[in-house]
Parts: structure tokens; sequence; C-alpha cells
């Protein structure tokens, strides 16, 4: 505990008395946890038990403990200590450790008890007696109970029976039922199955002990059969059975007689049971889980066979341990102050109330008064601090509820509240002085101007909590004014400066705007205001603060210390609405609004359907999209097919659809194609976003109307008349079972002859007929079709039959090896043939056992000589030639056969050296040496190359030198190649040659030399430059 006069000084200390209490910091102690009933097996491994106990406050909580109600002496108690609050016994002693015990938390705030909580310890002695017990004589058909008797326990037990020896255990059904409430076993009738020696097995489920009695014998009388007879309940529940609340209730009844009875159960109120209840063991017991008032009640339970029935009833009745439905709160009051606290329980029986101070019994004397859980104590004085308890308790439960009151005493201290240094004010306003001290009790104040004391008037009002208030404020308000507080424990003030201030102006608002989107626009917000006042500005969008910082993108604060311009940038659709400038200075608030109407294109419009669709029109409807602060002026309609790449505008009628039209005809459409439509808005800003697309609609099949085109043919083989056309595109068929229909007849005949083609994608026909004339001439045309009818046709062409292939090889073939790569062959043109010659065709292969590699060139006209060209070096190939035409290639003349050339060096001139002297460049380099696979070197190719016009020359050597001679005006490339029976060989590294190197020399070599680099600087020159 603490001494009032310790209390006084540590509150004066801290400063933490108020008369607001919501600054007061409760430290008394509070549970963070209680203790828990705990049972234990008696032979208990680790021999220890440990009942926890926490709290929390400050200074940190002591702990004492108590057990059936005597406080413990830890000092002198070799058993017990303790761990934070906890409490630890070891070697656990059943007769001095059994009991209920309380745990105290106390600091110097005062002092807490714990809810109760028991130790108990659980065991299972053995039976009495292990000899066998007494033999039980029935008859068959007799109902007969065999006694359990179980020894002395402590804890919750469960029963089971063997029937003769481990592990046959009996097994539960209509006949035969084990109480758990006796542990007897209950057979409804014997038979002779049932003959044997029975042993109750006892189980203790919290110290996991099992205990076997002696068998019991069941022997059957040689007297006669047990006739039939009325049921006899020998296991019903108590007359008054007793249930707490949410508990599981079990209640057990089993009838002996013959036949077996059946067990049913009932309300004796009529009221059926919920679904919660759950019957088991052939209805031998009754569970009622989370038992609730409304489960209380009498119950019956009949047990009925064909010989009669019987019942037995019981009420159980609802108890419930108290629970809180009302409690105190910490509590913090001024010195002469009256403290109300009221808790309220409920429970069945009603619970009683007392009260705890400190863990001490509070008594109803003098100033403190206890009434039905409510607390009163009048004229609090620092003696009455500490931490109190609420009790609620009846026969089956207490509870606890605790709170800390603190009593305060403090003189006055504006610490916390102190008045503005300076308070401006507006000129005619009113003006509002709080004068709030803390201080315990409240403290009395008044109110100086100067060194005048302030009386009430018509401007002045001067309210009971101290708040002073000035009407219409004028200049000569100007002044120092003065809160003084005062109670028992002292005084104290608090000063502040007021000034008045010349009301604030507006001289630039800004004004309603229309504006297109994408545009900038700046609102004007400009004022004019006293000096002495800070202003801010701030920009409101719909009712929302903008923030410039995550609006940047958009809006930007602009102009000095008395403009508030807003600039708006690249708006949109999404801009438009009000905008209000407000303006905050300290003595007052003012703003200043305007609309802004933004302008865009429209907005899409929506539910585009086809209302009505033929072979070429669609009739469509739509709703208008936002019109974006610019009336629509019209509509545009786009289509797609599965044939268009992307959206096509579309023809309309009427022509031009205004923006007052919902509905327009789409026309010139093609028959039997699956569309879609969109329509986009347009207005004076410009075209809007496009319409969902409607739902896909095909229009009406109809005869084709669109002819094959290109229509032509010839060649083929003997007898044949091939006919081709480009079909018609599936987009302009018309409808489904498309196809063609060839008609043809010689020329200078009138009739037709017709052939059906039945796919659409078909382009040829071949007519075979052995008397058709070869490269005759026939009339033909090519019409379309579908399920609808025939279309029109093509226009008349005129197609030749197939030819004859000329029937005579070339002679005298002969060959050429040019190069590595390319061979020459030459052949006698043929002589006049009936047949005619288009052309000539070579064919040329590396093996005749390798067919894989032969080649063909074919060249049109009467020419005799052709170049192969891309073949493989010193490789032999067999060719030969034909004529051919329209009808294919004839006879191939007998096969030569040739070898190319050997490949050329495949090395470039090394070592390139150059000097140039005036326009004169002259030129060295190593020779090339072919190997035995190459072909000999012949000489030097040297390409030359002018930046100026492009120009390349070559000029051939044998030597391995040369000179050139040079343009002064001009930049030049030089490549070096060496030349040889198998063609050109790999050219060198090009040279550059600068018109600024005219009197200079460098060299191209495989390795680095003092010229080298000379060359390189040249060369890298010549690209910049070039």
């Amino acid at each position: 505990m603490m001494f009032p006069w310790k209390q006084i000084v540590l509150l004066s200390i801290t400063g933490c008395l108020a008369a607001c209490t919501e600054d007061v910091i409760f430290q008394g102690p509070r549970w963070r946890t209680e203790p828990s009933d705990l049972i234990l097996p008696i032979d208990s491994p680790d021999q220890q038990a440990t009942i926890t106990c926490e709290a929390e406050g400050s200074p940190p909580p002591q702990y004492r403990w108590s057990l059936n109600g005597t406080l413990i002496d830890l000092g002198n108690d070799y058993r017990r200590h303790m761990s934070g609050g906890s409490l630890i016994i070891s070697k656990l002693d059943k007769d001095q450790d059994i009991g209920v015990y309380q745990c105290t938390a106390f600091n110097t705030w005062g002092s807490i008890l714990s809810r109760r909580a028991s130790l108990q310890f659980a065991y299972l002695d053995n039976f009495k007696t292990q000899t066998v017990r007494s033999a039980v004589n029935v008859r068959e058909g007799q109902g007969v109970v065999l006694l359990c008797g179980p020894p002395t326990y402590s804890g919750e037990l469960t029963f089971a029976w063997i029937f003769n020896e481990y592990p046959y255990f009996v097994q539960q059904d209509n006949r035969r039922f084990i109480s758990q409430e006796t542990g007897s076993l209950y057979i409804a009738k014997v038979e002779t199955s049932d003959v044997g020696n029975y042993t109750c097995v006892v189980n203790n489920t919290v110290s996991r002990e099992k205990v076997l009695s002696s068998p019991t014998p069941l022997v059957l009388r040689s007297d006669g059969v047990m006739g039939e007879y009325e049921p006899k309940i020998e296991v019903h529940f108590p007359d008054s059975v007793p249930a707490a609340k949410e508990s599981l209730v079990k209640l057990e009844c089993f009838a002996l007689g013959n036949p077996v009875p059946e067990i049913s159960w009932r309300r004796t109120s009529g009221i059926p049971f919920p679904s919660k209840v759950k019957m088991k063991n052939s209805n031998a017991v009754l569970e009622i889980p989370n038992f609730q008032q409304e489960d209380a009640g009498t119950y019956e339970c009949m047990a009925e066979n064909r010989r009669g029935k019987n019942a037995a009833r019981g009420r159980i009745s609802f108890h419930a341990k108290p629970h809180w439905l009302q409690t105190m709160t910490d509590t913090a009051l001024s010195i002469e102050e009256n403290l109300f606290w009221e808790c309220k329980a409920n429970g069945k029986p009603k619970p009683s109330y007392s009260w705890l101070k400190n863990g001490e019994q509070v008594m109803a004397e003098g100033q403190v008064q206890i009434e039905n859980g409510a607390l009163s104590i009048a004229a609090l004085n620092l003696s009455n601090s500490g931490m109190y308890q609420c009790v609620a308790e009846n026969k089956h439960g207490i509870i606890y509820s605790g709170a800390q009151l603190m009593v305060l005493a403090s003189p006055p201290s504006f610490s916390k509240s102190p008045l503005r240094a300076l308070l401006k004010a507006r000129s005619g306003s009113e003006v509002t002085l709080e004068c709030k001290p803390e201080a315990s009790p409240p403290a009395i104040s008044l109110w100086k101007k100067g060194n005048e004391i302030l009386q009430r008037s018509e401007r002045i009002t001067l309210l009971p909590n101290g708040t002073l208030k000035i009407a219409n404020v004028t200049r000569r308000d100007a002044a120092i004014y003065t809160c003084m507080a005062k109670n028992q424990f002292g005084t104290a003030s608090t000063s502040g400066r007021l000034l008045i201030t010349e009301p604030t102006r507006i001289t630039m608002r800004p004004t309603n705007m229309e504006i297109i989107v994408g545009e900038s626009i700046v609102l004007p917000c400009q004022i004019a205001c006293d000096p002495a006042l800070d202003v801010s500005f701030s920009w409101a969008f719909n009712g929302q603060l903008i923030d410039f910082q995550r609006d940047s993108d958009h809006f930007e604060r602009v102009g000095g210390s008395i403009s508030g311009d807003l600039m708006v940038r690249n708006i949109q659709l999404n801009h438009g609405g009000k905008y209000v400038c407000v303006i905050d200075t300290d003595v007052e608030s003012l703003s200043t609004s305007a609309i802004l109407v933004v302008k865009g294109p429209p907005g899409p419009p929506d539910r585009v359907s086809v209302e009505e669709i033929t072979d070429s029109t669609a009739q469509l409807s739509w709703t208008p999209g936002r019109d974006n602060g610019s009336p629509i002026t019209g509509y545009i309609i786009q289509a797609r097919t599965p044939f268009t790449v992307g959206w096509q505008v579309v023809d309309t009628v009427p022509e031009v659809v205004n923006g007052n039209m919902l509905t327009a005809t789409v026309a010139g459409l093609n028959a039997w194609v699956e569309y879609e439509f969109r329509v986009v808005a347009r207005n004076t800003v410009g075209l809007g976003e496009p319409s969902p697309s409607s739902a896909k609609t095909r229009t009406e099949d109809t005869l084709p109307d669109t002819a094959p085109t290109d229509v032509g043919g010839g060649g083929g083989t003997k007898s044949e008349l091939v006919i081709t056309w480009e079909p018609v595109p599936e987009e302009l068929q018309n409808g489904e079972g498309f196809g063609y229909i060839i008609a043809f007849r010689p020329v200078g005949t009138d009739t037709w002859t017709r052939a059906v083609i039945s796919t659409p994608g078909v382009s040829r026909y071949d007519f075979r007929n052995d008397t058709i004339p070869a490269f005759s001439p026939f009339d033909v045309k090519v019409g379309a079709f579908n399920n609808r009818g025939e279309g029109p046709f093509s226009s008349i062409a005129t197609v030749f039959s197939a030819e004859e292939v000329p029937c005579v090889a070339p002679m005298r073939v002969r060959t050429r090896s040019v190069s590595a790569v390319q061979i020459e062959v030459i052949w006698e043109a043929l002589p006049a043939i009936s047949e005619r010659v288009l052309g000539y065709e070579v064919m040329y292969w590396e093996d005749d056992t390798k067919p894989d590699t032969i080649g063909k060139v074919r060249i049109s006209g009467n020419y005799t000589l052709v170049n192969i060209t891309g073949l493989k070096a010193n490789t032999v190939y067999y060719l030969c030639v034909a004529a051919f035409n329209t009808g294919g290639p004839g006879p191939q003349s007998a096969s030569i056969n040739t070898t190319t050339k050997k490949p050329p060096p495949d090395r470039a001139p090394l070592n390139i050296q150059w000097t140039m002297i005036g326009s004169t460049l002259t030129m060295h380099w190593d020779p090339v040496v072919a190997l035995e696979t190459e072909s000999k070197v012949t000489g030097y190719l040297v390409l030359l190359k002018r930046h100026h016009n492009n120009d390349i020359s070559a000029i051939s050597t044998n030597k391995t030198t040369v000179e050139l001679s040079l343009s002064a005006n001009d930049n030049y490339l030089i490549q070096i190649k060496a030349m040889s029976e198998g063609g050109e060989g790999v050219g060198s590294e090009p040279i550059h040659i600068h018109k600024l190197s005219m009197g200079a020399r460098g060299s191209r070599a495989t390795r680095l030399s003092p010229l080298y680099v000379s060359a390189v600087l040249i060369g890298a020159l010549l690209c910049s430059a070039w």
C-alpha cells in the first residue's frame, strides 16, 4: 500500500493528474494468465505440478499463493516455489497438495485475486478380492445383471467386459448393454451362447490405469426355459439430473425382458428433439451436446415388447456458473468527487455479489455503499485509491472482474493546454479563448485583459467552463489576455496576445469554361490580405482535395505567395467538373469555384444489333454513347468478315447518318457471308471510340453473281483438253453447294459439252478423249452455281488441246569444261518436223547410279548453246538434250560426259606492296602457288573501283606486278585475285587509296610490317570519308 502523502508527492512530481482522465496511465496489476484446474495422475512420472499465474503492471507485480484460503509460506516450504508468478509443486503429496489454490498479484498501486483453481489427483485402486466370483445361475430367456463393483478411484472411468478370455470383449447391441455409470453388464435375454466367464475391465482416462475384476461365471439352469415377460427397466437415470450450460448430457436406459425390449425416448412436454440430440447403443443412451436452458425438462424412456411396456422418467435441470454481462473500467476521479461502479452477471441460480479492495473484503459503511452489485463511494479521498474487484458467485462457480481507481489531487497546470502566444482574429469576427487547466479538483478561473479583470458585457461572454468569447472584435480588442486558475492546491496562469487583422479579399477568381480534350488551362485564384497573416492555397476537384505530387502529370500550382493559380495540363474527359480554390489564413477560410466543361470525341455507342438482314443489306440499330460535352453530329458504320483485314467502312442508306439517327441500313453486302458490325460516333471534336461489335450474323444466300476469271488452259498429255480458271473467292460464292460448270466446243461448232465440278477450290479441269486432235482450238467458258441455281459464265476463251511431243532427239551434242563450276553444252537444232519445238531441255547428273543428282536446264526458243553453272569442281557429269513443247520433252540424245576443272587456289595474293608517285600506282605481290588438287595459276586479275562514279574496271596480267594510272581527285578500292582454268581465286583484302595519299607508299601482308599501320590509317580515313 502507498500512504496518501506519498501519493500526493508522486502525483505532483509526475504531473499525471488531470481533470481530463484520458491522459492518466493506469499501472495497477491486471491478469494475463490466471490459474486453471488441474487433475494429475497420482504416480505422475515427473512428480511435479505447475499452476500458472501471470499479471502485468508497473512496477512489475509480485505474487503470493493461498491453499484452501491459507497463505502458503514459500520461504519455509522446500517442495513449493515460484517461477515468475507460477507456483511449482514438486514431490507431489496427495494429502498435502490437494485443494483449491488462489494467486494474488500486487504492486505499489494495489492487489488483485485470481480465480480459484483446484488441484486433484487421479488414481484407481485394485479390486479388493482377486478370487473367482460366485456363479450367476439363470434360465435361458431370462434377463441378468452382472455387477462390476469398481474399486475406489479419482478421475473419470470407462468400463468394458471380457467374455471368457482377452481379447474377446462383449459387443453391445439391443440385447447387451454396459452402463458407463455403474460399470455393470446387462443382458436383456440370456441365450445359450452367453454361457461363460465375464471379467469387468475398469479404465481411468486420466491416470491411464486399468484393473480387471475376478471372473464371474454365467451358468444356465437346468430347470427349463424362461417364458415371455414384460420389460423390466434395470438401468435408468435419476429423478433429477442437474446439467451445466454447454455440457454434454448422457442419459442411460436399459430393460430386461423376453422378447428383447425396444427402447424409445421422448420429452413429456411433447417438444420434439432438436437435430443435435443423438441416440446410441440401440437407443440405450441419449446424448444432448451443448446443453442449453431450452433443453431442460422431463425426459421419458420407454421399454416395450409384445408382452407389455414400462417407462422411467427424470427431470434435467439447467444450471450455469456466473458470467459477466457488465463490468467496470479503470477510473480516475478528482478528490471529493463521487464514484459509482456497477457490475452485472448472469447465472443459474442467480449469483450474489461482493467487492474486494486490494484483495480484502469491502464493507458497506460510512462513505461506502454496496447494493446489488453496485459500489458507490461519496466524497473520494486519496485513501480510496487502489485495485477493486467485483465478485459474482453461485454454487457452481465464482468469477472476478477488476479495475483500478485513482483519486487525483493536483494544483492547476497549463503545461498541456497553454494559450497560444499569438492569436490572430479577423476584424468583425467572434474570438473564443479556452481556459483548460489540468487540476484536481477542477480549478476556478478568471480572465484579465492586460492588468484589467474582464467582466461580462454585451460583447464579452464568460462561460462556466472558463471559456472567454468576444463578439464583433475590433482593433481596440487587441491586447494580452491572461487566464488565471486556482484550487486548494495552488494557482497557475497562461497568457496570449490577440492580434486583429483586416479581412482577406479574393481579387481574381476562376470562371466557368469549356475546353477541348488535350488542351491546357490556368484557373486563377488571387487575393489581397493583411501582411500579418500566413496564407495557404489548396484546390479541390469534385469534392476531393487534389494531391499535387500524385497527380503531377495533370495538376500544378503556379503563382506567388498571394496567388494560388492552378494549371491543368493535357486535360482529359474525367477532368470535367467543379474546381474549388480554398484560401486558408490564420483567421479565416475563403473559397471560390468554377465549373470546367471538357469536350471530347463521343463515347462508344452501345447495343448494336441487326434488326433485319437480306442477301445484300442489313438493318442496324444502336443506342448512343456519351456526347462528352459536344453534341453527336453523325455516325459511321463499319463491318468485318472472316475475309477482310480488320474493320472496313460500309455504305449506308441514307448515305450520311446524322447524329439524331439510331438506325441505318447497310448496303452492298455479299450474300451468305458472316458479318459483324460496329458504330463510331463523331462530333465537332472528332471521331470517338467504336462500339462493341454486334453479334455475328450471316446474310441470306442467292444465285452466284460473279463468274470465274482468267479462263485458259492448254498443255497436258495426248488426247487431253486442259481448262484452267481463277476460283471464285468464298465471300463471292453467295451460298452453300457452290461449284463450277465447264463448257467447251471445237472452234466453229455450235454444240457445247458441259461438265460440273462441285468442289469450290478447284481451278482445273482435264477432259480426255481419244478423238481429240492434237493441238486443236476449242471455245471454252466457265460458270458458277450454288444451291440456289446457276450464275453467270465467263467470257469465251480459246484453248488448244494437248500437242504431240517432238519425235526426234537433238544431234551432235558436245560439251566443254569452262571452269571448276561451269560446263558449256552445244547441239544442232532439229530439222523441220510435224511437231512444234518450243525449246530445248538439258539434263545432267553425276552418276547413273545416283538419280537424285539429276539437274535440268530449259531454254525457250531456237538456241543451241547453254552454260550450266553451280557445279562441283573436278567432277564427272553426264549430259543429254531433248526438245520440248507444251506436250512435254521428246526423246533424249545419247548421254555424253565431261569433267569440271580443278578448283582455283583458295589463297589470296600475299605481301601486297604499293607505291604512289604522282598519279602512278605501282603494286607488287607474292605469286600464288597452286596445290596438286588445284588448277594452275594462269595470271592475276586486278579489280579497281572508283568511288566517284562507282565504276569497276578489271586489269589482267600474268605477272606479279602492275602499274595503274589513277586520278588525283578520287578515292579507289583495289583487290587482287589469282586466275586459273578453274576460275577466279580468293580476293585479297581491299586496299584503300585516298586522294590524299599521292606520294605515299604502303603494303598489305599477313604479318605486320612498318607500312601496315599507314595502310590501316589510310583505310580508316577512306572509310570515314566514304
